[in-house]
């Protein structure tokens, strides 16, 4: 029988391939879970249902993906019929095979679709998952009981938790699906394969009869209960893991239908949670935080070579990230010596990779095949684009740039990894300032995603472009920020960082700060990442900066005094903390505790308690003002790119959205009256943002300057 149309919607169309219906979902871009393609399914299985013509159902995906995901344009919005478990319970009551050919990514709704029907092939690209922890959720339309009886409790649970995406294979392997295909033809290898199971007489097998987790019932229950454990530990407060585990337990005590309508309970929990929105908050902002004017004015310039000058820990970083994106690295140090550490710094890296079976010794050899290293700036000559990773020392830089100028070829992109320092004044040193922009990699540079591309006042829009599609290749996440001392992420930091000096002098431990930021959601106190980033970083900072500071401004002299005694931290075995016989893990230091009672007397402060809410309060106000500042200036162009600088380079908790999204959750009128408050007691140092004021006066919030 020759293929024949069959009205359906835009979303979704039908076909009849002899006795079987093809249902092919066409929403572009990645066939995204709207209203349209809900409706389209559902009709879609109920025709076949109806039609005594059709033996099965293959359900494929048009372009580059099966279904990935529910559709973000929907979000907040009133939900509209069919409910996505309204389409999945019909898919799998269906009493024809349903199929589902998959391609590309199937995530959340998607995977849970794909998990309804009664049979799953896929190609080797799928990529197969159920992320919706990510967004503060939890799979609502079956997930958390069709992956269980698939997959086995304890890989199902992990795989909802980590919110990872499973390759074709290892989902094979899991039971997630039934077949691998070959080839890139999905339609073709989901026909095939609809063929064999009607040759084969096969009938429905529906994912909720599976007994799997039923053959051990107590096993089952002992895994769980070990899976809560270790989730209470490891999700420090986040309220939707623990809510996934609640909903695959009552697929253990509940008959399917109501366990189908616990876990739609739970999700509407985790729909009203202010996790949720802090979550999906942060979801979008770093989306839209690669929409710049100059990347929407320009082009980027083509980058296939790197240049690094300064092999060091963070020279070396920025070259295995170059490395790892495929371009050509050319590393240039100022003697042998210096430039055989700078390899054996980069080689480190895949030796590690190498160690843990994560890479061959072939494809290290591949990759480090496209690394030079030089003692001559000349070898520079040819490369698109160079960074600079030396001392962060103005006139040093300075020097570099000099030599860059003269050897690098016209229209070569001139880069600074500087942390504080002026960029204008750098692209002064060049005949070319045009060509010279800010690229801040944070430490480990291949490791931590977050770049600030800093933008100085000469620079051309298509260099800015070609920075930000370098941070694309690179696979970090940009962030546009303007040019002053520390940019966005580090100039609030000094400021936050300063609340909480002015805390500890003032009666709260390190120790007590550190614990209440770490109860916030932090990985880690300020103190424990000062211990980490080494306290002779932030000394020199203090003392760079000292002759501009001003007089009438409190300084607490506490790290000066602990870094004059050569206690830098992990690498010098103590800081703030105890690190006894290189532990990472600091123990708290009563010599410590002496000096800072020292400086208290010193200072003429009697100490007082601070509860651990009172010190998020400050800290909190104190990160939240600043950002506000660092908006009105110019310096980041929207609330939003200080909620990503934060999520991404300081460890924000994502759950919490970022610093300016925290503060519309809490109300910017009470953020502003705890600053009023504070400054009753050091007017200076709180001084409320005029940015801050005017949304309060106006009723409005940082969100509503997110649009540019």
């Amino acid at each position: 029988m020759s293929p024949s149309s069959v009205p359906g919607t835009a979303a979704v169309c039908t076909q009849h391939e002899g006795d079987i219906l093809v249902v092919t979902i066409d929403h572009p871009p990645v066939n995204a879970l709207n209203v349209d393609v809900r409706r389209g399914l559902l009709d879609a299985v109920q025709q076949a249902q109806a039609d005594a013509r059709v033996r099965a159902v293959l359900i494929v995906g048009a372009g580059r993906a099966f279904i990935a995901g529910a559709d973000i344009r929907e979000f907040g919005k009133p939900p509209l019929p069919p409910s996505l478990p309204e389409v999945c319970n019909g898919i799998e009551a269906c009493t024809k095979p349903v199929i589902a050919a998959i391609h590309g990514p199937a995530l959340g709704g998607g995977l849970e679709i794909a998990m309804s029907a009664h049979y799953r092939l896929a190609l080797g690209d799928a990529r197969l998952g159920l992320p919706e922890v990510q967004l503060g959720l939890l799979p609502g339309s079956g997930g958390t009981q069709r992956a269980p009886r698939l997959m086995g409790l304890r890989p199902a649970v992990e795989l909802m938790l980590s919110g990872r995406h499973m390759g074709a294979r290892e989902a094979l392997g899991a039971g997630l699906i039934d077949r691998l295909a070959e080839g890139s033809d999905v339609r073709a290898a989901g026909l095939a394969y609809v063929k064999e199971l009607l040759s084969a007489g096969v009938g429905v097998r529906r994912t909720r009869d599976l007994d799997t987790l039923f053959r051990d019932k107590a096993e089952s229950l002992a895994t769980l209960e070990a899976l809560r454990s270790e989730t209470a530990k490891k999700s420090r407060g986040l309220f939707s893991p623990l809510k996934v585990i609640e909903a695959v337990q009552a697929g253990l005590d509940l008959p399917f239908d109501e366990a189908l309508k616990f876990e739609r309970q739970l999700f509407l929990q985790c729909i009203d949670s202010p996790q949720r929105a802090g979550l999906i908050h942060a979801f979008f902002a770093e989306r839209e935080v690669v929409k710049v004017p100059e990347a929407q004015a320009a082009k980027p310039r083509a980058i296939a070579s790197v240049g690094v000058v300064g092999g060091g820990t963070m020279g070396a970083g920025i070259a295995v990230s170059a490395l790892d994106a495929g371009l050509s690295v050319t590393m240039v140090e100022r003697d042998d010596a210096s430039i055989a550490r700078g390899r054996a710094n980069v080689e480190k890296v895949y030796d590690g990779l190498v160690a843990k079976g994560r890479m061959t010794p072939e494809a290290k050899a591949a990759v480090m095949a496209r690394y030079t290293g030089s003692t001559q700036y000349e070898a520079l000559a040819p490369v698109d684009l160079v960074i600079e990773a030396v001392f962060e020392d103005l006139a040093v830089k300075q020097a570099v740039f000099a030599e860059l100028d003269r050897v690098c070829k016209p229209g070569a992109v001139l880069a600074t990894n500087t942390s504080y320092l002026d960029i204008d004044a750098i692209a002064a040193s060049t005949s070319r300032p045009q060509d010279v922009i800010g690229l801040h990699f944070f430490s480990p540079a291949n490791i931590m995603k977050l770049l600030e591309i800093v933008v100085p006042a000469k620079v051309s829009a298509d260099v800015v472009a070609t920075a930000f599609e370098l941070a694309r290749k690179l696979k970090k996440v940009a962030v546009r920020a303007g040019v002053c001392d520390g940019f966005i992420g580090n100039r609030i930091l000094a400021v936050y960082r300063a609340a909480a000096d002015h805390m500890m002098e003032d009666g709260a431990s390190p120790y007590e700060i550190d614990a209440a930021v770490r109860d916030f959601g932090y990985p880690m106190g300020p103190f424990q990442v000062s211990d980490l980033a080494g306290g002779d970083i932030g000394w020199a900072t203090r003392k760079r900066r000292a002759p501009t500071r001003d007089p009438k401004a409190r300084y607490v002299q506490i790290a000066d005094r602990i870094c004059e005694r050569g206690w830098f931290g992990q690498k010098t075995g103590r800081g703030y903390y105890l690190y006894p016989q290189g532990a990472r893990t600091g123990q708290p230091d009563p010599e410590v505790l002496a000096i800072i009672d020292a400086e208290r007397q010193r200072a003429g402060i009697t100490p007082r308690t601070f509860t651990p809410e009172e010190i998020m309060r400050r800290y909190m106000a104190a990160m939240v003002n600043e950002g506000a500042n660092v908006v009105a200036q110019g310096i980041a162009l929207r609330p939003l790119d200080v909620d990503v600088t934060f999520l991404y380079g300081y460890g924000f908790p994502r759950h919490r959205g970022g610093p300016m999204k925290y503060a519309d959750m809490v109300g910017l009128d009470k953020v502003l009256d705890d600053i009023r408050e504070f400054a009753k007691e050091d007017p200076l140092f709180w001084k409320p943002s005029p940015l801050l004021e005017r949304l309060v006066a106006e009723g409005k919030n940082f969100d509503s300057l997110n649009r540019l």
